[in-house]
């Protein structure tokens, strides 16, 4: 079998397009030669190929794979960096043609946030996702260890192979790490309730790797995140308090970068990093202005989204690095007359005035309100999900149901309202404001039907 070098820093980039690859080739190949250099690869050649129909043994065809080998030698490369998702077939059928590594465009990802990881949770969900990715692609190369036999009747023939023991330990690794990142998930979990508890609605920047995201964060709440000419320069989210709105503070989380066809084995482990966009009330989805290629970029995005169940979350589009193109700081209003886009650069800081007077009329609907609910105890489900939704302070519970504090957006209490429309003996005490909470003569008594 081959013999894979430890050394992998001297590469020749393959750049497949047309079929069923996306975007501007010249753009994707650019983008892919920054991957190699985040990954701390010396990008020697490159060699394009055009793939109209994948070929099952190789994805390129033969004689583009030839041209590759050719090109290795050439340059004396070392690593074959593939700018596509390869099946474990094809990825084996190249190392055997050429005698050299091959990554793939998943496992270039996944060696690039393995480097960046930081956070506790973060090195786990990048080790769990390396681990997925390489259980399918163990093979049988360890022959002289295939049986551990033993000289008396009924310990002859073959024991276990050494492939069933990588993958064996594979497998129990694999556990060990789901098990430690859903005790951390957990510890997340706990810390973000707190935070819906809180009054201050949240804010979380999402968009395409190297938007500005970081250097628009650091900007606007006067933070210290890294920040980089580079593609995903930040992995682990941060957050901190927005102060100087019109609606009062809010809390603003600074998430990973996206990118096309990232793995997803990675989305998957970096369910509870984002998590951040999918709690938030709201989205600043940030985009390069001067990018020709936004409105896909901002597709792929918006389809990351979709996948990590924050589609439905409302988003302000921020157009940064306005101060590289011709335009001029400004606001965009729907037909309706609601903010829907904002132009500035976090650099420059141009505009930054601009995008917190959109947060204040944003964030000015997502008043939250402390008050009572009496929840019959029919409705099991529902009393689960509020506190799986961190909504609820306190409780009691008496013959005719759960008496339930809740600091919750007003909306939720008006859906919360509809869907108990019509149960006998379901009240609501209602405070609003963030006042101290009064005694109980105080409250206002508001029947749910």
């Amino acid at each position: 079998m081959f013999d894979r070098q430890k050394k992998g820093d001297r590469a020749v980039l393959v750049l497949p397009h047309g079929g069923s690859v996306s975007g501007n080739p010249v753009r994707r190949a650019d983008e892919f030669a920054e991957l190699a250099a985040s990954a701390g690869a010396q990008v020697l050649a490159r060699v394009a190929a055009r793939v109209a129909d994948p070929n099952p043994r190789y994805y390129i065809g033969t004689g583009k794979a030839e041209e590759v080998r050719e090109a290795a030698a050439a340059v004396d490369a070392n690593v074959i960096l593939v700018d596509h998702i390869l099946s474990p077939v094809q990825e084996r059928n190249l190392e055997k043609l050429l005698d050299l590594r091959v990554v793939d465009r998943a496992g270039l990802i996944l060696d690039i946030f393995a480097q960046r990881a930081r956070s506790h949770e973060g090195k786990l969900e990048v080790e769990l996702a390396q681990l997925k990715h390489l259980a399918t692609r163990l093979v049988r190369g360890w022959t002289h260890l295939d049986s551990q036999r033993g000289g008396a009747i009924g310990n002859r023939g073959p024991g276990e192979t050494q492939l069933e023991t990588d993958r064996r330990l594979l497998g129990e690794r694999v556990k060990l790490l789901t098990r430690r990142l859903e005790k951390v998930q957990t510890q997340r979990t706990q810390q973000r309730r707190a935070r819906l508890r809180n009054t201050v609605p949240r804010v979380a920047l999402v968009g395409y790797t190297n938007a500005g995201k970081s250097t628009l964060f650091n900007a606007i709440t006067q933070g210290d995140v890294y920040a980089a000419d580079q593609l995903f320069a930040t992995l682990d989210p941060t957050v901190r308090q927005l102060e100087g709105l019109t609606c009062g503070p809010a809390v603003l989380a600074d998430t990973v970068g996206f990118v096309r066809d990232l793995p997803h084995d990675l989305v998957a482990a970096f369910r509870a990093t984002l998590a951040e966009a999918r709690d938030a009330d709201l989205l600043l989805h940030v985009s390069d202005a001067a990018d020709d290629e936004r409105e896909h970029l901002q597709q792929v995005v918006d389809e990351v989204l979709e996948e990590i169940g924050a589609g439905d979350v409302p988003q302000l589009r921020v157009m940064n690095k306005v101060d590289l193109t011709e335009g001029l700081p400004r606001l965009d209003r729907d037909a309706e007359g609601k903010v829907h886009r904002v132009w500035l650069s976090a650099a420059s800081g141009q505009g930054l005035d601009l995008l917190r007077d959109a947060l204040g009329e944003l964030l000015a609907g997502h008043d939250r309100i402390r008050a009572t609910v009496c929840l019959p105890l029919a409705f099991g489900r529902l009393h689960a999900r509020l506190w799986a939704q961190g909504l609820i302070t306190a409780e009691r519970v008496e013959d005719d149901g759960w008496y339930l504090d809740l600091q919750t957006p007003r909306q939720v209490l008006v859906q919360l309202a509809s869907h108990l429309g019509g149960a006998e003996a379901v009240w609501l005490r209602e405070v609003a404001g963030p006042e101290p909470e009064p005694a109980d003569d105080e409250y206002e008594v508001l029947p749910l039907t």
